[in-house]
């Protein structure tokens, strides 16, 4: 009997090929050292930078990732219960980078940067998908100019800083100013295009807040029917620094899921990510950074705290047509100390974004809600992320505000005013009291213009400054009422061109017929 050596070879390969499919390599090294959410780690020759980790521990498997690459060791950061992690505990290489789950099942729900719930819901199946936490942001050949508005609701932003999709623009100032509101608002005013081919889903990124806070925002976006398309993510204050420093990174992932749909043959999602705030993501990540025993440069933070947000933020993009045509736009908020917007953090991320609108804590004290100050604040996209309508009735009106904010300082030294002067400054104070505006209570974009028509024109110059939300309320009412039709034509248009005639006989036949309220009862 003849043997077939070319047989026999063939045989004996695929048996090799078959067994090393089966077989799982993977290298192992040992903690030395491990605390406060760090572990270093003795073994891991070829591990690479971000590759995430397996420690074996008593309480099950820990995931980790690593941060440092030194000599002899591996510098690396714990998620999850840092404490179950002992010296001499053995640690497994995986070969893949940090992933999160994404699709639908997660709309509605609040959970940890990982993608565990944290709401005691029924528990998570996203049938597998997942997406890497950390990507390259895409170039400029994937992208369009910034040109659909992203309506915020609220009258001051929509009129003279508007967002548009696919825009980054900074939330900023101290503490209790109402950041949190802008965005909460924003979050709910996406409501009426839910369903819509304009759907906009929500990410909200809580990072380092008490949980009670958190716990407060997921009922008020309930009560307003906003959790059908929002996701929460939370890494709250007493979460380690860790799930602090990817909480952000996770959110995106997650919206960057939606985004892309268009690409795979679906509908195409709008995103918005709010990043509540980024502030206390740069102090988790410098608290990794000094326990690693990274440098520390400026404040103490690590040298690439600015690569840290910019990474970040660079994903925020409106999508070419041939890539699907969706956005992500992102609303990160940043906390100052006193006003110091020239603070190493505050002067990061206003390099970073397209824009930033400030909240000052003189302006909220003194009942101007939202206490945006238009002389610093601004939107480098400007107009182009405006309906026309808006574009036509507010063009004029930040500096319209910020020559009020001047006659206004100026007049409060006693000094007699000409009567264009005063003229000047009955109607900037009129006009800021029409951009004031209520929490939880958007407006809808042809609302808003119509009201700043009404402001524009003269219409309040003569009313008290009690009168003149009741003035706009009923004003509203009635064009959606009896001059139903004129406001109808107006939506349709997106344009006052060809209807301005209409409207001011409209406002005037309201304010020939229109008393106050007190008025009325008297």
């Amino acid at each position: 009997m003849k043997i077939k050596i070319e047989e026999i070879t063939s045989v004996i390969k695929q048996e090799i090929e078959q067994f090393s499919s089966e077989l799982e390599i993977s290298e192992v090294g040992r903690v030395l050292e491990v605390g406060d959410g760090i572990a270093r780690i003795y073994g891991l020759s070829k591990a690479m930078a971000g590759e995430l980790l397996e420690f074996d521990t008593t309480e099950g498997a820990v995931m980790g990732q690593v941060m440092n690459l030194e000599l002899d060791t591996v510098g690396a950061v714990i998620y999850g219960n840092y404490l179950a992690v002992r010296e001499g505990d053995t640690v497994k290489s995986t070969n893949r980078l940090l992933e999160v789950p994404v699709g639908d099942a997660l709309l509605g729900r609040v959970v940890d940067p990982l993608g565990h719930p944290l709401d005691g819901g029924t528990p998570i199946d996203t049938g597998g998908l997942t997406r890497k936490l950390d990507i390259v942001a895409p170039g400029i050949a994937y992208r369009q100019p910034v040109k659909e508005p992203l309506q915020t609701g609220i009258k001051a932003i929509d009129s003279m800083i508007p967002v548009g999709r696919g825009q980054r623009e900074l939330i900023i100032g101290d503490r209790k100013t109402g950041k949190t509101a802008i965005a909460i608002d924003t979050i709910i005013n996406q409501r009426d295009w839910w369903g819509t081919p304009d759907a906009v889903v929500c990410i909200y990124v809580t990072i380092g807040q008490k949980e009670s806070t958190v716990v407060a925002a997921v009922e008020t976006l309930r009560q307003h029917g906003a959790m059908d398309y929002t996701i929460v993510v939370s890494a709250g204050a007493a979460d380690p620094a860790p799930l602090q420093y990817i909480a952000p990174y996770a959110g995106c992932a997650m919206g960057e899921h939606f985004m892309w749909q268009g690409k795979e043959g679906k509908t195409p999602k709008h995103v918005l990510c709010v990043y509540d705030d980024l502030s206390k993501q740069a102090q988790s990540y410098r608290q990794l950074s000094l326990l690693l025993r990274r440098p520390p440069g400026r404040e103490a933070y690590p040298g690439d705290v600015f690569y840290l947000h910019s990474r970040l933020l660079e994903r925020a993009t409106k999508l070419s047509q041939k890539h699907g045509g969706g956005s992500l736009t992102a609303l990160p908020i940043i906390e100052t100390q006193e006003g110091d917007v020239s603070a190493y953090i505050p002067t990061n991320v206003i390099s970073i974004t397209d824009g930033q609108i400030y909240l000052q804590p003189e302006l909220f004290a003194a009942g101007v809600r939202p206490a945006i100050n238009v002389g610093i604040s601004v939107s480098r996209v400007g107009a182009a992320a405006q309906i026309k309508a808006m574009k036509e009735v507010a063009s004029h009106l930040r500096l319209d505000l910020a020559a009020y904010r001047e006659l206004e300082a100026f007049a409060q030294l006693g000094t007699e005013l000409d009567p264009a002067s005063q003229k000047q400054l009955d109607r900037g104070a009129r006009m800021v009291e029409l951009l004031k505006q209520g929490q939880y209570m958007p407006y809808d974009a042809i609302d808003q213009c119509i009201s700043i028509l009404a402001g524009a024109r003269g219409f309040l110059d003569d009313l008290k400054l009690g009168d003149v939300h009741a003035f706009e309320r009923d004003l509203l009412d009635a064009m959606r009422g009896p001059h139903k039709d004129l406001r109808t034509k107006l939506a349709q248009a997106e344009s006052f061109k060809g209807l301005e005639d209409e409207f001011t006989e409209a406002l005037r036949e309201f304010k020939a017929n229109w008393q106050p309220a007190a008025a009325v009862t008297g």
